[in-house]
């Protein structure tokens, strides 16, 4: 492409004319806005991030009425209306006025909706009570919300809401101990507790199990040397009945339908790599092979149970998309029956009523964030009840494929590839989003960050690299002891892949994750300084020892985990290879632009690893940029603050990568822009973190 400098050279040295500058930079210029003019419009950031517009429904156990999550004074609270009237006539039940209720739940009888709750992200939860049936006191917006639990500084596990008891709940509470969970009965008429079961660290116990009848039936276990044991509760202490190595998973999901045997999802043995569905008698220990993959390629994702008949309705696997295997003909007949009258959408089963008559149904494809159905199961009626994104124009978004290369040692690599709609494949921009966890995936869908992405004309890359789950036991174990190293292999070969096929632009590739991601943001551009023009890392850890040394409490049970899977800083040749695997400790060979994004209250992955990148490149003399929300933990949950940061990172991304950006912003937006800016001038480490 001919550049303005090289035109005022060839003006200089051979002295054209003038105009014929001018006919040559508008004949470019038309070009470009010719390519620019195929791309769909340019669609405001608020359409994919801002609150939507109703999210979260539910029905109430006795199907008179719908709760949902809508805006309420700009903050994401619950509502509630009878299953008749309009959405327009619903009231709010709770008034938050800083963080969206982003979890809730009916009680069993349907007379309390409960939901969780922490401060600014701190990831301490408390469980609250409200009466959808209370009218709001005088002089209040909304009915009494009450704190069940009113602990500070800690977090609230829910382990069951009995059917028998529907007045009880059985939660954890860490309040004795910040590692481990005590067992209690709490009544959600009073908040009184009563102590079901203590937990010691000699207990080790992670969770609580209990059948159709609500009787406390098994405890999951993490030993010391990161086994894990599931044990019969018996009355005088407990009996180890399955026992799985630190690099196997095994967990309970329902009792059979008679409680006798346990359904298991496990992948236990040396001869097993996929996950499987198994009945494992308690008693006498004799297992019965249930399920696995019909095809053979993927772990077993869900299996759904009836809560009234207590048999399984179906068995999913999430491959390249999810597959279905219904054991229930009656809703595999209603499934095809809605399938039909939804085409091109992957309709689910969502939530139901007690008597299981009415269902919400929800509805996705990759590029339709969704749509809420109530479905009847006697009339065989399904209506229409909201859209979360009502705005977002469907015809415009760009379709997600599913793609496979081969990462440097020849592992096959399963990835997602969303390319920009209305321009040509080749030569593209592209942004590499590889996912938190890392123990965790990627799925087809409607994802909004891509979708964004590809409207500003980028392609996005979207790996699931070894480690990731899903994929069976071998491709996670390959990812052990290899952070910074075949797991950055597996996204930078994507990046060569799509090079060598003529799709990626080489000199325009950035990379931008959040967690896990983040981490391999930095390494990216710190351990393949060539490959990547700039980076976004989001709440992504940049020393692996401080990570490891920091972790929260409530994860001592998998501290042994982290040790084996990604190096123990307590040994001297753990602490070596972990800081071979920190992007700080290369943050000299860092050359590309950073944009640092960080939750000031963090419970995982603290300010401080994202400080000590900051100052590392701020005392080089490098630039970078660095974004920190005071009330924010791991991710931005308050829209405020998820609005200023994509619109920072969007012009970051533009700057060094030349695709669009929206230049506009809400003024709140900008202002909040401006509070959480940090200049890395005022970055200062503790000593004590040094």
């Amino acid at each position: 492409m001919i550049t303005l400098p090289v035109l005022i050279k060839q003006y200089l040295m051979k002295k054209i004319s003038v105009l014929v500058i001018v006919m040559i930079m508008t004949t470019i210029s038309a070009s470009l806005l010719a390519q620019d003019s195929k791309l769909p419009p340019l669609l405001d950031r608020e359409l994919f991030f801002d609150n939507p517009e109703i999210s979260g429904g539910q029905l109430s156990p006795d199907g008179k009425f719908i709760s949902f999550v809508k805006p309420y004074n700009g903050v994401m609270n619950i509502w509630v209306k009878t299953l008749e009237e309009p959405f327009a006539s619903a009231r709010p039940l709770t008034a938050d006025k800083q963080r969206p209720v982003r979890s809730y739940f009916w009680s069993r009888d349907g007379k309390y909706i409960l939901y969780v709750q922490d401060k600014g992200g701190d990831e301490n939860f408390n469980i609250y009570a409200v009466n959808p049936s209370e009218k709001p006191p005088v002089g209040a917006e909304v009915p009494e919300n009450r704190d069940l639990t009113n602990l500070k500084g800690v977090r609230v596990q829910i382990y069951s809401v009995p059917k028998t008891d529907p007045d009880a709940i059985y939660i954890g509470l860490n309040d004795r101990d910040p590692a481990w969970h005590d067992l209690y009965r709490m009544k959600l008429s009073t908040g009184e507790r009563t102590l079901i079961r203590q937990n010691s660290g000699e207990d080790r116990i992670t969770g609580w199990i209990f059948d159709w009848d609500d009787q406390l039936r098994l405890a999951m276990r993490a030993n010391a040397d990161g086994s894990n044991d599931i044990l019969r509760v018996d009355e005088s202490g407990f009996t180890p009945i399955y026992t799985t190595n630190v690099f196997e998973t095994a967990y309970p999901i329902a009792f059979d339908k008679n409680n006798q045997r346990v359904y298991l999802i496990t992948n236990k043995g040396d001869d097993v790599d996929l996950t499987r569905l198994i009945l494992l008698d308690p008693n006498t220990l004799k297992e019965e092979f249930v399920e696995a993959d019909p095809q053979q390629r993927v772990d077993l994702g869900d299996v759904a149970f009836s809560d009234l008949r207590r048999e399984i309705i179906y068995t999913s696997y999430e491959d390249d998309r999810n597959r279905l295997y219904w054991k229930d003909k009656d809703f595999e007949a209603d499934y095809k029956r809605i399938s039909e009258q939804l085409p091109g959408v992957e309709p689910y089963f969502a939530r139901t009523t007690a008597d299981e008559r009415f269902w919400i149904i929800g509805s996705y494809s990759d590029v339709d964030p969704g749509t809420t159905y109530l479905f009847d199961r006697v009339t065989k009626k399904l209506t229409f009840q909201y859209r979360p994104r009502p705005n977002i124009p469907v015809e415009h978004m760009a379709n997600m494929q599913a793609i496979r290369y081969p990462s440097s040692d020849g592992l096959e690599i399963p990835a997602y590839l969303t390319l920009p709609k209305g321009v040509e494949p080749k030569n593209l921009p592209l942004i590499v989003m590889p996912h938190g966890g890392p123990w965790a995936r990627s799925g087809w869908g409607f994802n909004s960050y891509a979708q964004f992405l590809a409207n500003r004309g980028y392609a996005v890359l979207d790996p699931n690299f070894r480690a990731s789950t899903g994929y069976g036991k071998k491709f996670i174990n390959a990812g052990n002891n290899e952070w910074g190293r075949k797991m950055q292999d597996d996204i930078t070969w994507g990046v060569k892949y799509l090079v060598k096929q003529g799709i990626a632009d080489p000199e325009k590739v950035a990379i931008m994750g959040g967690s896990y991601g983040g981490y391999a943001t930095l390494a990216g551009l710190a351990f393949t300084p060539d490959v990547y023009a700039c980076g976004v890392s989001i709440v992504g850890p940049s020393n692996l020892i401080t990570l490891l040394n920091s972790i929260p409490p409530y994860w001592e049970s998998i501290r042994t985990v982290f040790h084996k899977r990604m190096g123990d800083p307590s040994t001297p040749e753990g602490e070596a290879d972990l800081k071979k695997m920190s992007p700080l400790f290369s943050a000299d060979k860092i050359k590309s632009p950073l944009l640092v994004v960080q939750g000031a209250n963090d419970p995982r992955v603290k300010q401080h690893e994202s400080d000590q990148i900051v100052v590392a490149l701020r005392d080089r003399g490098f630039p970078v940029e660095y974004i920190v929300a005071p009330d924010e933990g791991h991710g931005f949950a308050r829209p405020v603050n998820n609005m200023a940061m994509l619109a920072a990172a969007e012009k970051f991304l533009a700057r060094h990568l030349g695709g669009r950006y929206q230049e506009s912003m809400k003024p709140e937006v900008a202002e909040r822009l401006k509070e959480i800016t940090v200049d890395p001038k005022t970055v200062i480490l503790k000593s004590t973190e040094k």
